[in-house]
């Protein structure tokens, strides 16, 4: 039998256990992907804005293979998405789960008291923040926010602001709006943002606070106008650059704007959560994406990591106090 000669041993010796150590850092920090399908909750009904985004994202990612396997977008819209909410929650560990969020986020749980916080899933990136706009019909006399208001006070529950469902953004930004400006309004919610705006357009209600892609075909058909951005800046988009913003009309400089983020399940690992951020982020990066923005009167603002985190807990903590002036929170 031939022996191997000393330099073979040698080598043996020296490569193999190198190869070894090799194959174990290359599987220790291979990257997590996805091994079965993802589901994509959204914690609202059909036709809404987080509907439409989260298929507009779906297809993104299946266009530029950013998934190895496919995104199945699911509504789950109960209880003004606390369904959802807790599906996730209850999906511990679970990395083929993920959701898009919108301030029903913070507003679901403090209105209707479910056992739920942002916390109890992991964060994952902001995608982008929705404008508001104050809207009035095209037939209304003021020109501008400040003239509006003065008209209210003078008539306090008289003019009637128009929203979308009960104790969330809208009816928040309307208690601001009373806050500020010393104006009491009679809040009627509607079903969508599509319907106010229709219930505007035929005078049953005297303004909004729409997104702008909710009443950007009645604006541009002449029924309704926008009297202010609801924001510190102007929508820096060429459709919307125009319309000034609250201290602009107003004299008084006020800001709300509307979460659109992504989370995933909790007790996920980190590496399980990084392929969702650069996935996401990704996504942001394509130009399907920033056409989207532009089109839906949305604001770039890509965030993740711990300035995500903080935004977040800012975030609560100013709708928590919003809601108590307008006494929105759940009775204890």
């Amino acid at each position: 039998m031939q022996r191997m000669s000393w330099t073979s041993k040698l080598v043996v010796t020296l490569v193999f256990p190198l190869l070894l150590l090799a194959f174990s850092v290359s599987t220790t920090n291979a990257a997590w992907q996805p091994t079965k399908p993802i589901e994509f909750i959204i914690p609202a009904g059909a036709g809404g804005g987080a509907d439409v985004m989260a298929r507009f994202i779906a297809p993104i990612i299946s266009k530029y293979n950013l998934s190895p396997k496919p995104v199945i977008v699911i509504n789950k819209s109960g209880g003004a998405g606390a369904e959802g909410f807790l599906y996730v929650k209850g999906n511990s560990k679970n990395p083929h789960v993920i959701i898009i969020t919108l301030d029903n986020l913070f507003t679901t749980p403090l209105a209707t008291g479910v056992p739920f916080n942002w916390r109890d899933m992991t964060p994952v990136a902001r995608m982008a923040l929705d404008y508001f706009c104050l809207w009035v019909n095209a037939e209304a006399p003021y020109k501008t926010a400040k003239e509006y208001f003065e008209a209210v006070k003078k008539e306090p529950g008289k003019f009637m602001m128009g929203g979308t469902g009960s104790a969330q953004e809208d009816q928040i930004i309307t208690v601001m709006f009373e806050q500020a400006f010393g104006a009491k309004f009679s809040y009627v919610p509607f079903k969508g943002g599509g319907d106010v705006a229709v219930q505007l357009v035929g005078k049953h209600v005297n303004s909004t606070v729409n997104n702008p892609a909710e009443a950007v075909s009645q604006w541009k058909a002449g029924k309704l106008k926008p009297l202010a951005t609801i924001d510190h800046e102007r929508i820096n988009l060429p459709l919307w650059k125009d319309i000034p913003t609250m201290k602009e009309s107003s004299g008084t400089d006020m800001s709300y704007l509307m979460l659109r983020g992504i989370f995933t399940a909790p007790g996920v690992t980190k590496d399980q959560q990084e392929f969702y951020v650069n996935m996401m982020k990704k996504v942001t990066e394509t130009s399907e994406w920033k056409k989207y923005i532009e089109d839906m009167g949305l604001k770039s603002a890509f965030l993740t990591g711990p300035d995500f985190v903080k935004w977040l807990e800012d975030k609560e903590t100013l709708t928590k106090d919003l809601m108590a002036k307008g006494n929105l929170l759940k009775k204890k």
